[in-house]
């Protein structure tokens, strides 16, 4: 009986509905403008001949109004008519930003989704406000506020107008934490991105409050903890508080250590009989014992991988099995590498070049058609390909055939601008205030080729310089080029030299890698020279036409966060000077400087060792603008050519040295400025010898000169500041041995500057 009610109850209730339902035969538009009434009618899902009840109006009416295009939408049935009754939305004409400092106006409209030519809808402006102010508290500018501002045109139009009132930036006050015991908070705070707020800071935006930041440092926290052997470690709270005018934040970061772990049993489950065991062991990056680090398992499971690509395996997957040994407090480690077939390179095509011809490209890539497929060599060809600085981006994109072993790889260029306008400051002892310029191309033409014109202009030196180079003559790794020079030396006034020199250069070279670390290089130059010695008074025409070979070793490691390096740089020199020229000699040379990081890479022992020999070839006569000098940066607490051989009626001007051996032993330091601004203090321990001046100068106007080749030593402090605008260098020496006629200095600066 019930169940009968209640579907007599809805069959009533159904017929009801339909009996107030009108089929529409027509339908009126009224209050459009812009758009014309079909247009709205199918923009609202009308259709001629369907029966539209008031939930059917509802909808029609709901469909319109959330289409943005009108302010005021009103449907009803009248008989068999359809009335629909707009206000169309006003026509955005304009939209604009104001009062904005902090954030470009380009920056923040790329957050506004409201444009010009669109209808006008109050929840987008709603949205643009919202994404604008999270752009600014990304900043640190909680304060920031914006108002949105409608101004009403003719033709129902109008213009918007965001104005922004943006505040102060808020500070992180204070960075503590919480639970720490293994390290003390002021080493964690150097691990994370976030600082504290100081005057010194201007540079950077490290100091202002940013929650994905914070976030990101609970990430690093992490890291650290995992790379000293904290398996366990957690964060298990980040709390801050504002101060009541929200300028300054503080955050504490609660820590649960855990305890410290080492390495266990190291294995590798290798399934490719064809790859020798030894490989894989010789990569490993840990041994049992060691103290766990995340980052030491990472880099074996990419050395692995390389390892066993590098036989043609590609796209294997290395997973670590950890065990974790609580009570012993050691981690057990199975590096297991999952099967895969041998892979070759069937087809290699570069994307995306327009400028840049194909050819150079190649000539990066170690790679080429049949060779087994390596991920370790694929990733060699692409840091190759982005140190020549001629794309933005570069991806490789390898493609596995259907059915058989062979990968095509897709080699994805994405070009940027080669060519550089560049210009400098600076000052230093040698040459005074400097001011340079130039231009320089690095793709010229597509071609790979370098073009440099450049001129600089100084207190004690002018020059111009035109440099072409070709770093792949004939398709190979064969380097050539020519460089044109002139160069005027104001040195006459400046320091001991006490000569001027006019020199026009020319030369051609080529270079060519012997090894990985040496590489050689071959020049013939022609230099015609106009010189004036304070002691002949007069200007000297001079020809020299030299032949020159080098040979340079190079194996540096660069960390580019503390700005130290790592290793030994290396060059080895002779050239003969003749050929008909008014000099003729040979001059051999040689330096070495080795540098070792140590205590966290914070701090850098430095040594170099730098010796010369010109050889005069019989009898001939070596003009002092070519002979060697000591003094200023290469012997710090000594003026510029400040010591050595002196005339006794010229007591002011070196005569130079057939020969020298100068050296420096420097430690480099952290000072008490933190390390993103790269300062460093330094010590140092310089010496130096200058050899003899050609016999001809022993004696001069009857009266025996001051000659000698003794030992000079002195010992200094300083500070490297790498400024974001150039490195700049203030140094201190003091003269440990020096003879009565030397020359002192002893502040020494040096800074330049590029833009």
């Amino acid at each position: 009986m019930v169940r009968k009610t209640a579907f007599v109850f809805g069959l009533i209730v159904g017929l009801g509905a339909t009996a107030y339902a009108e089929t529409v035969s027509r339908v009126n538009v009224r209050g459009n403008e812009r758009m014309d009434a079909e247009s709205v009618r199918i923009l609202g899902g009308v259709r001629i001949g369907e029966n539209v009840g008031e939930a059917r109006a509802n909808e029609i009416a709901k469909k319109l109004q959330t289409s943005g295009y009108f302010s005021r939408v009103s449907v009803r049935m009248s008989g068999n008519v359809l009335n629909i009754d707009i206000t169309e939305a006003p026509t955005i004409n304009m939209v604009t930003i104001e009062g904005n400092d902090e954030i470009s106006t380009d920056d923040l409209k790329k957050e506004i989704r409201l444009k010009e030519r669109s209808s006008f809808d109050e929840s987008v402006v709603g949205g643009d406000v919202s994404r604008m102010l999270t752009v600014y508290q990304r900043k640190g500018f909680f304060g920031t506020k914006i108002e949105p501002k409608k101004i009403i045109l003719d033709d129902n139009r109008v213009n918007v107008v965001y104005e922004i009132t943006e505040g102060h930036p808020t500070y992180i006050r204070s960075i503590e934490f919480d639970g720490n015991k293994k390290f003390s908070s002021r080493t964690l705070r150097g691990e994370i991105l976030s600082r504290e707020h100081a005057w010194w800071r201007i540079m950077t935006q490290f100091d202002v409050f940013d929650e994905d930041r914070i976030q990101y440092d609970a990430q690093m926290l992490r890291q650290f903890y995992l790379r000293n052997g904290y398996v366990d470690f957690m964060v298990k709270n980040t709390s801050g508080q504002f101060t009541q005018n929200r300028e300054y934040y503080s955050v504490v970061f609660t820590v649960d250590e855990g305890e410290k772990y080492k390495f266990g049993n190291i294995s590798v489950k290798n399934p490719f009989p064809d790859v020798p065991e030894s490989e894989l062991t010789d990569v490993l990056k840990m041994s049992r014992g060691d103290t766990y680090n995340a980052d030491l398992v990472d880099d074996t499971i990419s050395a692995l991988r390389g390892a066993v690509a590098d036989h043609g395996y590609a796209f294997i997957n290395v997973e670590p099995v950890p065990v974790k040994n609580s009570d012993a407090r050691t981690v057990d480690l199975e590096f297991v590498i999952q099967k895969t077939n041998r892979i070759y390179l069937n087809t290699i095509n570069i994307l995306g070049n327009v400028r840049t011809f194909d050819n150079v490209i190649e000539q990066q890539l170690p790679m080429r058609s049949g060779d087994p497929f390596s991920l370790q060599t694929i990733e060699q060809g692409r840091q190759n390909l982005m140190h020549t600085r001629f794309f933005k981006d570069v991806q490789m994109v390898p493609t596995r055939l259907a059915d058989a072993n062979m990968m095509n790889l897709d080699v994805k260029v994405e070009e940027q601008p080669t060519g550089e306008l560049s210009g400098g400051f600076g000052w230093s002892n040698i040459n005074g205030f400097m001011v340079d310029a130039g231009i320089t191309e690095s793709n010229f033409m597509g071609r790979g080729q370098i073009v440099q014109l450049r001129g600089s202009i100084a207190q004690y030196q002018k020059q111009a310089l035109f440099s072409f180079t070709e770093p792949y003559l004939f398709g190979r790794q064969l380097s050539a080029g020519f460089d044109v020079s002139y160069t005027m030396y104001d040195y006459s006034s400046l320091g001991s030299f006490g000569y001027d020199r006019d020199s026009l250069s020319i030369a051609g070279r080529m270079g060519w890698k012997l090894t990985d670390h040496w590489s050689q290089t071959v020049r013939l130059s022609a230099s015609f020279d106009q010189n004036y010695d304070i002691q002949l008074a007069g200007w000297h025409d001079a020809t020299l036409y030299t032949l020159a070979t080098g040979f340079r070793y190079y194996n540096l490691s660069t960390n580019f966060e503390q700005n130290t390096h790592t290793g030994i740089v290396s060059n080895l020199g002779v050239s003969y000077t003749g050929f008909g020229g008014t000099e003729e000699f040979m001059r051999y040379s040689g330096d070495i400087t080795a540098m070792v990081n140590f205590l966290d890479e914070r701090w850098q022992l430095r040594t170099s060792l730098d010796v010369g020999y010109i050889q005069p070839i019989g009898d001939d006569y070596i003009t002092r603008v070519y002979r060697y000098f000591l003094g200023g940066e290469s012997l710090r607490g000594f003026d510029i050519a400040g010591v050595g051989s002196r005339n006794w009626a010229y007591r002011s001007y070196s005569l130079g040295g057939l020969w020298k051996i100068n050296g420096s032993t420097q430690l480099n330091f952290p000072v008490f400025i933190p390390d993103e601004y790269q300062v460093k203090g330094f010590v140092f321990a310089d010496y130096g010898i200058l050899g003899k001046p050609p016999h001809e100068e022993n004696t001069f106007a009857g009266r025996d000169n001051y000659i000698d080749d003794d030992i000079r030593t002195s010992v200094g402090v300083g500070v490297y500041w790498n400024t974001p605008m150039g490195p700049m260098n203030f140094s201190w020496g003091w003269p440990l041995k020096m003879n009565k006629y030397d020359r002192e200095r002893r502040f020494l600066l040096s800074f330049e500057t590029q833009f």
